[in-house]
């Protein structure tokens, strides 16, 4: 799945260079929803869904407990 993301990296930054600013706008944007994709895909858990419960994070309790 990274091949088109790559290859769409690639092909803005050639328009761009060639001058094709709004294709190469196309492919920014093309290749930045295959890129949400592909990271929504592999977050998600069929167990806990999108909720990540191994990365909890606690907060001290204030109040100079000490």
């Amino acid at each position: 799945m990274m091949t088109p993301i790559f290859a769409l990296t690639f092909a803005a930054l050639l328009l761009a260079w060639l001058g094709r600013g709004r294709i190469a706008l196309g492919a920014l944007l093309a290749m930045l929803a295959l890129s949400i994709g592909l990271f929504l895909f592999e977050v998600h858990s069929r167990d806990y869904g999108f909720r990540m419960p191994w990365i909890q994070v606690s907060m001290p309790a204030a109040g100079g407990e000490g």
